[in-house]
């Protein structure tokens, strides 16, 4: 027999419309932003580009790392994402997305990897936000490991 929880009662969030947001999940979210910030920071070293794209992409991806950083960090100590913080490193994402098309990268790998890390970035950041302001309590795990 399974030991799986059938009351539904119990497992129900107390304002309706409001879920429980599995902080573990959204931990992963924010370290893939964090990360995608990282990749943003190191493409103008690894790929030709201008002096233009290397403080841009610079900025712009240590921003990201830092912002995706924090709400990883109050993720781990089972609180909810800052959503404000999530929507900037949105905004961050799209400005990274667009950015190809409105400085000279230097290369079309540059351009191609930085629409992409701001397009992974804006997207995720995005879910980030939108799942932390729709989230009532966080589920508490068990054990961490």
């Amino acid at each position: 027999m399974s030991e799986t929880q059938t009351d539904t009662e119990s497992t129900r969030s107390a304002e309706p419309g409001r879920d429980t947001l599995d902080t573990d999940t959204m931990q992963w979210v924010s370290a893939i932003v964090a990360l995608a910030g990282l990749g943003l920071v190191a493409y103008p070293f690894m790929f030709e580009s201008t002096e233009a794209a290397v403080w841009n992409d610079t900025l712009v991806g240590t921003a990201i790392f830092l912002l995706g950083g924090y709400n990883f960090y109050r993720l781990s100590k089972d609180r909810l994402a800052n959503v404000a913080v999530a929507a900037l490193a949105t905004l961050l994402g799209l400005w990274a997305l667009v950015s190809p098309a409105v400085i000279e990268m230097g290369s079309s790998e540059l351009a191609m990897t930085t629409a992409a890390g701001g397009l992974i970035t804006a997207a995720l950041s995005a879910y980030n936000a939108y799942a932390n302001s729709k989230a009532d309590v966080p589920e508490r795990t068990a054990a961490r490991a």
